[in-house]
């Protein structure tokens, strides 16, 4: 693992700390988004940047080694931030709970009035982060990568369009909203930078061509 990489784990718990004991004032601003990813062309110097091999394999994985949703503040957990941060009007009960609001689902373009409807994907799914160099990480590391709401990596969208990308990367699986795939490609690219995750040949070749369109 790298130094930089090594160095950005330290901060982000440290954050993540700092969060947990100030509560309530340290909890993201609504703002209807996920993090807005890197430009078009930072995200073209970050793909080449990137290592390019042949993608791992899947054995000893499972979801459980990257715990979520953690506690964010109070009694909100990391699913229930990012539906009030990515809906608009949303009302949540003492538990946290989002009992109404309204979603637009990014990826297909759909719009949804209940909170059930709703998944939270991880922009790069678990298993692909597995197969591209998180096994190598510690479950803090990867606690920390599939709570994270400082990078463009976790966003609300339909639930059955979350399942069907399931753990596919850009070479197998895009946004049906064609709209949406540039900044798809920009916040997948941006977070695979910042954890020194690799891009397999097929993967990045899909990502340059949604990128030079951009």
């Amino acid at each position: 693992m790298s130094g930089i990489y090594a160095r950005r784990i330290a901060v982000l718990a440290a954050s993540a700390a700092l969060a947990a004991t100030t509560g309530l004032l340290t909890a993201p601003t609504a703002q209807a988004a996920m993090p807005t990813p890197v430009s078009a062309s930072t995200a073209r110097t970050y793909l080449g940047e990137l290592t390019v091999s042949t993608e791992g394999s899947s054995t000893g994985y499972s979801r459980d080694k990257f715990p979520h949703w953690i506690t964010q503040s109070g009694t909100c957990n990391t699913r229930e931030v990012v539906l009030k941060r990515d809906g608009t009007g949303v009302v949540q009960d003492s538990s946290c709970a989002a009992t109404s609001g309204s979603w637009y689902s990014q990826y297909d373009g759909a719009t949804w009035t209940a909170a059930s409807d709703l998944d939270i994907d991880h922009m790069v799914p678990l298993a692909e982060a597995w197969r591209s160099g998180a096994s190598g990480w510690t479950t803090a590391q990867r606690q920390s990568f599939a709570n994270d709401l400082t990078r463009p990596q976790l966003i609300a969208v339909t639930d059955n369009v979350n399942q069907s990308k399931s753990d596919q990367d850009p070479g197998e699986w895009l946004p049906s909203r064609t709209a949406y795939r540039c900044t798809y490609a920009r916040a997948w690219v941006h977070v695979k930078h910042y954890y020194d995750l690799s891009v397999d040949s097929t993967e990045k070749s899909a990502l340059q061509s949604v990128l030079n369109g951009c």
